[in-house]
């Protein structure tokens, strides 16, 4: 698998740039790497998409957000998460990123070039994105999980294949802007005559109109239906965490650009372990025989229980640590972190005759009053295994 460049380091620009530095690095990257600039250099195409894909992520403050705290990971995997998923094609650039340079969804760059309108200025219809909810167990954040869930939504009609017309012919060319799909408009004001440039009110910027409707979707080429999504969750996601699916939401009018899904993902508690990070955090009750003598205890793990020893002469408010036992980073290179059992020793509340008799008897051992300096050992020890 092929590792992806850093986004900021595509853009040239550094992780505290302002939205008009991105914007601006983001135009410079893409006239240099313009495809009509480098005919035939597919390095060229494929930094072109490579510094869409980059831009698109991080002038996007929620993407972005999630980009700076999980790195490429929490864009995705390679499931359709995140931006483009490594699958942008040149329409997909000039469709997102035409208000960088004008001109709608127009070829951004042809006033530049010289190149040709790619999208004949019409406008694509962009379907409304939908948002789910998935819960996951810890075992599940461990190891990664594919999910499949039925979501509700607008689906393109079958009958008309998405057209809206009731058959493939039932379209005229729009009479307003003779299939440009703008209309351009001159106007005089006091310093002289303004031309502006709109989206056609009569056809909505697509250029052609339907002569003949389809009657199951009166036209508008999507009905309500539903879809079974597989879900592909990388180890290590957390509460809150936010993923997408590029077209997964609800289908466009007409044939157009589905929306997107986005996934919240949110944590079902564990019974025993509770989350910090992506440490597990465990307390364990031990007696006080247990404590003076020693013991062996299982604590509970993601995969199973652990066994672990608790040492003779062991101090209420130890931190035993298992390393490498809690949860991934979603960033794998970071590692996995760890169970932290602290250890606390239980006191009886009532006492039976004989139990307070053997107490008492103990209570007048010196092994039984810890001196000055035994309680300063026993503190640092205790910090040493909380940041150790």
């Amino acid at each position: 698998m092929t590792t992806k460049r850093d986004f900021y380091e595509i853009l040239e620009v550094s992780k505290s740039a302002t939205p008009e530095e991105l914007k601006k690095a983001y135009r410079k990257q893409a006239i240099r790497f313009h495809p009509d600039k480098n005919p035939g250099d597919k390095q060229s195409e494929e930094n072109f998409k490579e510094a869409a894909e980059a831009y698109e992520v991080l002038s996007d403050p929620e993407k972005r957000q999630r980009y700076d705290q999980y790195g490429h990971a929490g864009l995705g995997n390679g499931g359709g998460f995140g931006g483009y998923s490594g699958s942008m094609n040149m329409e997909d650039i000039f469709r997102h990123f035409g208000d960088i340079f004008g001109g709608g969804y127009d070829d951004p760059f042809s006033s530049f070039f010289g190149g040709g309108n790619r999208r004949g200025g019409r406008t694509v219809n962009k379907g409304s994105n939908l948002r789910v909810r998935v819960k996951l167990t810890l075992e599940e954040i461990a190891h990664g999980v594919e999910k499949k869930i039925r979501v509700n939504k607008y689906i393109a009609c079958s009958t008309c294949r998405g057209t809206g017309a009731k058959s493939g012919s039932a379209f005229q060319t729009c009479s307003t802007c003779k299939g440009s799909g703008q209309v351009t408009r001159v106007t005089s004001t006091f310093i002289g005559q303004m031309q502006t440039t709109s989206t056609c009110p009569h056809c909505g910027g697509e250029g052609k109109v339907i002569t003949d409707k389809c009657l199951d979707c009166s036209g508008n080429g999507i009905i309500k239906g539903e879809e079974v999504i597989s879900i592909k969750i990388p180890s290590g996601v957390g509460e809150g965490m936010q993923l997408s699916m590029n077209g997964k939401g609800n289908a466009a009018a007409r044939g157009g650009l589905a929306g997107d899904l986005l996934i919240q993902i949110e944590e079902v508690k564990h019974p025993e372990l509770l989350r910090d990070g992506n440490n597990l955090l465990f307390n364990h009750y031990i007696s006080v025989p247990e404590a003076a003598l020693g013991s062996n205890a299982e604590i509970p793990g993601i995969d199973g229980n652990i066994k672990v020893k608790v040492e003779a002469g062991t101090q209420s408010g130890r931190v035993i640590r298992l390393k490498g036992k809690g949860l991934p980073s979603v960033n794998s290179y970071e590692g996995k972190g760890d169970i932290m059992v602290t250890i606390h020793v239980w006191t009886p509340k009532t006492l039976t005759k004989e139990e307070r008799v053997i107490l008492e008897k103990l209570a007048k051992s010196d092994n039984f009053h810890p001196s000055p300096t035994e309680k300063e050992k026993g503190f640092f020890s205790r910090m040493k295994d909380i940041f150790e």
